[in-house]
């Protein structure tokens, strides 16, 4: 089997997840994106928040949403019909809107209704019209939903956004017994990609002590980029832009590269520790 076909076949599915709103993680899901697309991955965003966050920032705006992830998980759809390519080459998303809000009522009857995303992601590895992809980022809702659980039942890996902040660890804590819990029931190889800083003040000594409590407890899990508080990172949203297109030069842009080479780096790692393990 070639390369190429491998790579086509296996793209990344990292879930961006985090029970606790406000923490960065529609804005890491966006700028993460963006920054992986500019050092040559191939990406597609599943904006799988009804409140199409990551949709707008990624500037596509309502009436473009021809098909959405309501249609995918719904309809059945194929991803491939859903995808919009946005501003930042290389880069796509499959959009969201307020249907979404309602798939939990819909699939209350489907006794299979967690597995809806993994189907529609494992048929898309043979029908994505060519598209190579390196990554396939899933920007979740903030709560412990279907459209959550879909999203962890899907992933290879869950991305934690953590606020640097007095209950950032507790917050976590919640997250991790239900990452357990899909692993045991609904997804026997999930795992953590990673814990990434979110909105660090260096000037506040309590964002100081919150990073060196989650280092203390997480390890190499943590990444070593963090993410700070930004004026420029909150404004992009507002112009349907990613930072990176924003203002390329401020501290936001740089923080997102940085993560994204780290999470480059770590897939080529672990890719170099399974073929060590296949020979």
């Amino acid at each position: 089997m070639s390369d190429e076909v491998e790579r086509r076949r296996a793209p990344r599915v990292i879930a961006i997840a985090n029970q606790k709103g406000g923490v960065g993680k529609t804005t890491t899901a966006i700028n993460l994106g963006t920054a992986l697309a500019a050092i040559r991955q191939k990406v597609a965003i599943i904006d799988l928040d009804p409140q199409g966050n990551a949709s707008t920032g990624l500037g596509v705006p309502p009436q473009d949403r021809k098909l959405t992830a309501y249609d995918v998980l719904i309809e059945g759809d194929p991803l491939s019909s859903a995808l919009v390519k946005t501003v930042v080459p290389g880069l796509s998303i499959i959009p969201s809107d307020q249907l979404l809000s309602g798939v939990e009522l819909e699939l209350a009857d489907d006794q299979r209704r967690s597995y809806r995303l993994k189907r529609a992601i494992d048929k898309s590895l043979t029908d994505l019209k060519g598209e190579a992809l390196d990554y396939i980022l899933i920007d979740c809702p903030p709560s412990l939903n279907v459209l959550t659980v879909n999203s962890l039942t899907a992933a290879d890996s869950i991305l934690v956004p953590l606020q640097c902040e007095f209950f950032a660890l507790e917050g976590l804590s919640q997250l991790l017994r239900t990452v357990d819990r899909v692993r045991g029931h609904l997804n026997s190889r999930l795992d953590i990609q990673g814990v990434v800083l979110t909105m660090y003040d260096s000037r506040n000594n309590l964002s100081a002590e919150v990073a060196a409590d989650v280092r203390e407890h997480f390890g190499d899990k943590v990444y070593k980029t963090m993410i700070p508080r930004n004026v420029r990172v909150s404004e992009a949203p507002s112009v349907g832009k990613p930072v990176l297109l924003y203002d390329l030069q401020c501290s936001g842009s740089q923080a997102y590269i940085s993560l994204a080479k780290e999470i480059v780096q770590q897939e080529r790692k672990r890719r170099r520790e399974e073929q060590g393990e296949i020979a």
